[in-house]
């Protein structure tokens, strides 16, 4: 029933970020979990995760009117914001832009990331998934992205290294949805 209804709150106690290679299949349900390829990608910070939708609408103006006729659809960015706390062979190229971490030698137990001179494409699949309680469970996939922000971030004796990151999905097709929530929470019944 629409209208003021406490039940409908979700706080988002707990979370993860996940990523995975294009054309992954993400769970199907919620009691699955997310197997490989699927990659956890650790802690994040307490600020959580960001979600933005931008639609760009372009007006249609006219000379017989001061309002504008129609709009046009011209654009839209969805992105997810959030900041990695863990370093490891996952985040930093995740943050830098693909590539992967080596071993100098096998067994040196010593391994190396180069950054590329160039940027290179590294498109991948993003999972979201948080929980409020014990019973109401969301996840959130994009299909096909990319992380096209990052953060400085900053090396100090007093705080943890935090790797900013804006992913930004991208069109599969013109047919296939740019993001996908699934969830078991009965507010959206009908």
């Amino acid at each position: 029933m629409p209208g003021m209804n406490p039940n409908e709150i979700r706080v988002a106690g707990t979370g993860r970020i996940l990523t995975a290679p294009l054309g992954t299949r993400p769970p199907v349900d919620l009691t699955g979990d997310w197997v490989a390829p699927w990659r956890d990608l650790g802690y994040t910070s307490t600020d959580g995760i960001r979600f933005n939708k931008k639609d760009k609408i372009d007006p249609v103006d006219t000379w017989q009117s001061v309002s504008p006729a129609r709009f046009v659809y011209s654009d839209r960015d969805l992105t997810v914001k959030f900041a990695l706390l863990q370093l490891n062979e996952d985040t930093l190229p995740f943050f830098f832009g693909g590539d992967v971490v080596k071993e100098t030698a096998e067994g040196s137990k010593l391994y190396m990331y180069q950054v590329a001179s160039e940027p290179k494409k590294d498109e991948r699949m993003l999972g979201v998934e948080f929980a409020d309680g014990d019973a109401i469970k969301y996840r959130f996939t994009i299909a096909r992205g990319q992380v096209t922000e990052t953060e400085e971030f900053q090396l100090t004796r007093t705080a943890s290294v935090k790797l900013g990151i804006t992913f930004t999905a991208l069109s599969v097709d013109n047919a296939a949805p740019l993001a996908t929530w699934l969830t078991n929470d009965p507010a959206f019944a009908k």
